[in-house]
């Protein structure tokens, strides 16, 4: 066993006594990392600055514009693009001893030339040959309409006001995201702009109550259908949505509502593609990425950066304070950590504690990620930091200095999963309220998780949406408020109750995909050759919710609501629910949550009149809030003015009260003052 001091982490728990040793390696490795890119400062975003060096800079000594790209095995570079007639072997850049390769264009000769909008590439020859590659610092990259190639675009604007844009995400309290991709943000069948999300989404969100967007596919990605998961250029804004003036004018909009925005980071991996990306960029194998299967992930046909390597360590730490400085974004929700931290990219079962600590882990890659952390929290104290981690790896949600790798929060990833396997392979009668419960509540003090019920992971084509799985092809014939259908009633009121337990059970904040609010129909498929390049289901039918002839506008009511009581009682903050009582036989779940107490009745045909039910306190209580509520699409069977007056049970400080019971129903009770 080590001598050195214990950690905290391990002070915490011990399950994690018998791998204190790796424990300290690992945070023995981060301080390494730290001092060697550092200089034993610690001050991290002293030196992610590498998006300051390399690419496009202005000399105002010299009078004119240096270009650098680091190439440390090309054996030859040039810049070429409309600023010189697209003579590729024109001007010829000089290879330094770090293996950056620069050149300098004075404006004596190119003022007129190289000028706002300008496309560029660089030709690089390497021991893969002569390409035309797009530069891994590019802050803008666009596609011709015509032949569907991406190049790089000089981009330098008139410097953006962000005069009073001063957001703090801590005053945000609990957070309620609202996932959302600005590309299929609108209701036409085409590509969604940062403008039209701006006018059309965001009132949307306020609206809801939601106080967090968390944005998808903002860097720059050759196939559109791939989500935004396979980045070519990291520091370019997808400019199939905008321009970057006008993805920081959604995110000051969305600031001054009060809302704010973390961003989908994708670090875990990079497209292969020549054209567009960092594959092979200075003709080695070995670039960005490791050489041979260590540099590629498999299961999602991507290189994997090497995160062990300075100069990439350099570039995504780089990129993170750019989007922070840049954008003013609030946070980050990391994308594919599991794929990240371990080396068979999480492709196993997670059934024993060796697995999180033996070779099997990518400890350079759980480094990164640790600094990752400690810089943005460096530049943004406030900022988010969220994990997407399926596999539960210890420490993941933890502070650095006490032996964890710093994230805020991690996805509760196995809720989704679990509702998934309950309406897929279970009859209701068979759903197990214990398990339910179990799963919900299983997770470790401290360790702050993102509840959902369904993400965009669950919506895309191949899968099913919570709304489409319970209701199907009723959702295009049943839906009008005149319809009558069991299978919309089973659906609607299945719909409520899952999402208000996972709210106020699974997690220390919750996530919504948009347009699931409103049971979203159908799935998403992004234009591809299998659907004859279609964007009818790459958009969100907001009208649907629109139309009060439909009951879709009563599942989006009803999410109002939902979000409304957790932000008055501030539930997410209250911690674990106070479990008080579990009926198997009448499948009842009754737990509480400060001066509130809810009751769920998965129960497909029982009601019971006079139900007794446990409190933690007694007094007078009132019913506020019902799934059963006529607005919510409910029949309207719960009495709201009537008083719920307690009595003591046989054991000591026992509190009992009686209350209709109705299946299928959410009721939520609060403790009424005298």
């Amino acid at each position: 066993m080590s001598t050195k001091p214990t950690l905290k982490i391990v002070e915490r728990d011990e399950w994690l006594a018998p791998v204190e040793d790796v424990i300290n390696r690992r945070y023995d490795n981060y301080q390494t990392m730290l001092n060697r890119l550092t200089g034993g400062t610690g001050r991290l975003t002293d030196v992610a600055n590498m998006h300051k060096y390399l690419g496009w800079h202005y000399d105002s000594t010299l009078k004119g514009w240096w270009f650098r790209e680091w190439l440390p095995k090309a054996m030859d570079a040039y810049l070429f693009g409309d600023f010189n007639n697209w003579q590729r072997t024109e001007l010829r850049m000089s290879k330094g001893d770090d293996g950056v390769w620069s050149i300098f264009l004075p404006d004596a000769m190119y003022d007129y030339r190289l000028t706002h909008g300008s496309l560029y590439k660089i030709h690089v020859h390497g021991m893969n040959g002569w390409y035309d590659r797009i530069p891994a610092y590019a802050t803008r990259v666009v596609q011709d309409d015509t032949t569907k190639n991406f190049t790089a675009q000089f981009w330098i604007p008139q410097e953006f006001d962000w005069k009073g844009d001063a957001f703090d995400m801590s005053s945000l309290g609990s957070l309620l995201i609202y996932e959302s991709h600005v590309g299929m943000a609108q209701e036409k069948e085409g590509v969604g702009t940062f403008r039209e999300f701006i006018d059309t989404v965001l009132p949307r969100v306020k609206k809801a109550g939601y106080n967090t967007i968390q944005l998808m596919a903002v860097a720059e990605h050759p196939y559109y259908g791939s989500f935004g998961y396979h980045v070519a250029n990291f520091f370019a804004v997808s400019s199939r949505f905008g321009t970057p003036e006008e993805l920081k004018e959604l995110i000051r909009t969305a600031h001054s509502m009060g809302i704010g925005v973390v961003m989908d980071l994708v670090h875990a991996h990079f497209v292969k593609n020549f054209d567009e990306g960092l594959n092979e960029l200075d003709g080695s194998p070995y670039h960005y990425s490791k050489q041979g299967d260590a540099g590629y992930q498999q299961y999602w046909d991507s290189r994997v950066f090497d995160y062990g390597k300075w100069e990439v360590m350099q570039f995504l730490l780089s990129n993170i304070k750019y989007w922070l400085e840049e954008f003013h974004f609030d946070g980050f929700r990391f994308d594919g950590v599991t794929s990240m931290v371990y080396k068979h990219r999480g492709y196993t079962e997670f059934d024993c504690r060796e697995k999180f600590f033996n070779e099997g882990v990518d400890e350079e890659a759980l480094c990164y990620l640790t600094l990752a952390n400690k810089l943005t929290h460096e530049i943004r104290p406030d900022a988010v930091t969220i994990a997407e981690d399926v596999s539960g790896m210890p420490g993941m949600v933890c502070p650095i200095d006490e032996g964890g790798v710093g994230f805020d929060y991690r996805l509760g990833m196995a809720i989704p999963d679990f509702w998934i396997k309950m309406l897929k392979d279970q009859t209701d009668d068979e759903w197990n309220i214990w398990e339910m419960w179990e799963l919900l509540t299983n997770r470790l003090p401290g360790v702050k998780t993102v509840a959902y019920a369904e993400s965009h992971d669950q919506a895309m084509v191949g899968d099913q949406t919570i709304a489409f799985r319970l209701m199907d092809k009723e959702m295009y014939t049943a839906m009008d408020i005149n319809s009558e259908s069991m299978i919309i009633d089973r659906g609607m009121a299945l719909h409520k109750m899952i999402r208000l337990i996972t709210l106020t059970a699974g997690g220390d904040a919750y996530l919504n995909f948009m347009g699931n609010e409103f049971g979203h129909p159908e799935w998403i498929d992004f234009p591809r050759e299998g659907n004859n390049w279609s964007y009818k289901h790459a958009r969100r039918q907001w009208s649907l919710a629109e139309d009060k002839n439909l009951r879709f506008g009563m599942l989006e009511a009803w999410d109002r609501a939902m979000i409304a009581l957790e932000k008055e009682y501030d539930l997410l903050a209250d911690g674990y629910p106070y479990r008080l009582q579990m009926d198997e036989g009448d499948k009842t779940i009754v737990f509480s949550h400060r001066n509130l107490v809810f009751v769920f009745n998965w129960h497909p045909t029982k009601s019971t009149n006079d139900y007794i039910i446990k409190v933690r306190e007694p007094g007078k209580y009132r019913l506020i809030l019902s799934t059963d509520d006529p607005e919510f699409g409910g029949y309207g069977r719960m009495d709201h003015t009537a008083e719920h007056f307690t009595f003591p049970g046989e054991g000591e400080d026992e509190h009992f009260m009686q209350v209709y019971n109705v299946c299928r129903t959410a009721c939520v009770y609060k403790k009424i003052e005298e």
